[in-house]
């Protein structure tokens, strides 16, 4: 395994770094100026911090300060920023191809043969992949693929779901800010309960409920009369992230498999947050020792470059139609190559990046447990490897979620101390802990004691 020392040098030292009020000078003419070019409906376009350097599992602003990034752009940047590898591949590359339309290139070849070696055993070596440059793209082609090779037209989807906000992924999203004022967005969408253990909407205990949420997805398909008569696929992330960083127990998915082949509808994972070794696995399915029929992934996978795709069963290749789905920037010379170098740095024994995530996973959700004992506001903390969620509530008792200001300062107050975190939650009253897997245990103790001196403070 990769030593602390080695990792250390991946990022800034001395982080975090707070030399001016956040946001700084330089910071609030940058997000002044923001509104008069850009639309705000892009998430964060008007808040700090400003983004003007990025190394590692740190972010410097233009005002010099420095901060522990325990976002990771979204769970993007898996192998940190600006990963000296990383950096190598694309410098060889950009002097060779990078652009190249739907033609076959040669980087384009060799990732689709290496994600079919990564992927879960069952899919492994036997699929096929279709590249995209984001998520949502990757789960618009779900949608069609699943109608088109089931010949069904319903998709079966969650509560606190995210898997895009296009038409069709939008309509799988359930946050109101995704679609609400949009619609109508495409019809045939069913959405039923997720393993929220924290808050069961059966008013139930993990185990004694004995999965009713999943059993109710097998009534849901399987049971006349429920208006699910012709669903051509289920989609379901392997941990569910805009929703909350939750983690469902493992046979859970089990029975939802199972409810899918008795009906005759395809399971799709959704790893494009809870993948790329963010779980401890390379893809957090794994877990459950479920084989999906398709599985779509992005952000870790590319990291500093667009990357995303879905990978599916080979048979059902040949039943798809020819040309039917093009995508402009689709496998990209230099994004094929980052995100070949991104798997090579996740799987290299050496790293043990993925082993380490687990380990490091065990040890934060213990220490932030510990913490939760002597705070008033820490309700649950849940999820694996460093897919971590934090939910924050007014009352431990009642479970009545912290009000949105207090939310709001404890952000600020973060922001202050120098640690990066972004909310999620069907309340928004989760912190994600989603560090760049090359994070030092260092810096991950001192975003946690940060955290956890925070909560005490209310």
């Amino acid at each position: 395994m990769i030593s602390e020392e080695e990792l250390a040098k991946l990022s800034y030292p001395d982080a975090p770094k707070i030399v001016t009020k956040i946001p700084g000078p330089k910071s609030q003419k940058i997000i002044g100026d923001v509104p008069k070019y850009e639309s705000l409906a892009r998430p964060g376009g008007a808040a700090p911090p400003v983004f003007d350097e990025g190394m590692g599992a740190t972010i410097k602003d233009p005002d010099g300060n420095i901060f522990i990034d325990m976002a990771a752009g979204v769970a993007v940047n898996a192998v940190g920023r600006r990963h000296p590898k990383v950096v190598q591949a694309i410098e060889e590359q950009l002097t060779k191809l990078m652009h190249a339309a739907e033609a076959v290139n040669t980087r384009r070849a060799e990732l689709a043969k290496k994600i079919s070696s990564i992927m879960p055993e069952g899919l492994r070596g036997n699929c096929v992949s279709y590249f995209t440059q984001s998520g949502s793209g990757a789960v618009e082609t779900a949608i069609k693929f699943a109608r088109h090779v089931t010949g069904r037209s319903q998709i079966v989807a969650f509560h606190g779901a995210y898997h895009g906000v296009w038409c069709g992924s939008g309509a799988l999203t359930t946050g109101d800010r995704y679609h609400y004022g949009f619609g109508p967005l495409i019809p045939y969408v069913i959405h039923v309960p997720y393993a929220y253990c924290y808050r069961c909407c059966f008013g139930l205990e993990y185990p004694t409920c004995d999965l009713q949420c999943a059993k109710y997805v097998d009534y849901v398909l399987n049971t006349p009369y429920t208006a699910a008569d012709d669903v051509a696929a289920l989609i379901v992330e392997a941990q569910q992230g805009e929703g909350g960083y939750l983690a469902p127990p493992p046979e859970y998915f089990k029975i939802l498999k199972k409810a899918c082949e008795k009906h005759g509808a395809l399971f799709i994972a959704d790893e494009v947050q809870a993948g790329a070794g963010r779980s401890g696995k390379m893809w957090s399915i794994e877990h459950s020792d479920v084989v999906p029929d398709m599985l779509t992934w992005g952000k870790g996978m590319g990291g500093d470059l667009p990357m995303a795709g879905l990978t599916f069963r080979a048979d059902f290749a040949d039943k798809l139609v020819e040309a039917s789905q093009p995508g402009t920037f689709a496998g990209n010379a230099l994004s094929a190559v980052v995100c070949m170098t991104n798997i090579d740095i996740l799987t290299d024994k050496n790293y043990d990046l993925i082993g380490r995530a687990a380990q490091l996973g065990k040890e934060t959700k213990a220490r932030l447990q510990e913490g939760a004992n002597n705070s008033r506001i820490i309700g649950d903390v849940r999820g694996r490897g460093l897919f971590i969620g934090v939910e924050l509530v007014k009352d431990k008792k009642t479970k009545e979620p912290i009000d949105g200001s207090v939310m709001r300062k404890i952000l600020s107050e973060l922001l202050n101390r120098g640690v990066i975190m972004v909310p999620c939650g069907r309340y928004g009253t989760v912190l994600r802990f989603m560090p760049p897997l090359i994070i030092t245990k260092e810096y991950l103790e001192k975003a946690t004691d940060i955290l956890l001196s925070i909560c005490k403070e209310y």
